[in-house]
């Protein structure tokens, strides 16, 4: 069955930068597109980027734009998830989607 697991989260200060993966396996990774969504407390769950098949179509949230960078590794089965100039409302749980499954999520704390 599908499985993503997601690692790389952390703490860090403001203005820090923190590389996210998302490991996927149980389906053919390199034919589907990939998703980050985040969910801060108290807030729903958002979409954050998406990256195509082959890595040719990418997409960010407005949030993000311009500070994120979603990759994708095909031979690895790996996504990533490239976050710089961290504020702290990036503070959030980050979840890695495929094929209506969802990962385990990995926090990630923006904070001096």
């Amino acid at each position: 069955q599908v499985q993503l697991v997601e690692s790389g989260g952390g703490l860090v200060q403001p203005g820090g930068s923190l590389r996210l993966s998302c490991a996927a396996s149980g389906f053919t990774f390199s034919l589907y597109t990939m998703r980050w969504y985040r969910q801060a407390p108290g807030k729903e769950r958002e979409w954050t980027a998406s990256i195509s098949r082959a890595g040719d179509s990418i997409n960010y949230a407005d949030s993000v734009k311009g500070r994120f960078a979603i990759s994708r590794d095909n031979a690895k089965n790996t996504m990533y998830l490239q976050m710089n100039s961290l504020k702290p409302e990036d503070t959030a749980v980050y979840y890695c989607y495929a094929l209506d499954s969802w990962g385990q999520g990995t926090q990630v704390t923006v904070s001096s």
